[in-house]
């Protein structure tokens, strides 16, 4: 899975290069998690909703 964000203003997404990264508040972003293929849009929204639906398909993913 990737995960990106892009500023409210902008209109190109970028990688997500960490938290401790990325300049100013998380609330000023917008983020998305897309699939390996970066064809399917997985999640979009503020940060603990993508966080939370990444953590979900991680925890589903190595059920057993």
């Amino acid at each position: 899975m990737v995960l990106q964000y892009k500023s409210k203003k902008e209109s190109r997404w970028k990688k997500y290069p960490g938290k401790d990264k990325v300049k100013g508040g998380l609330s000023k972003y917008k983020f998305r998690l897309l699939n390996e293929a970066k064809t399917r849009t997985l999640a979009e929204g503020n940060y603990a909703k993508v966080l939370k639906r990444f953590r979900a398909i991680e925890f589903f993913k190595h059920r057993k």
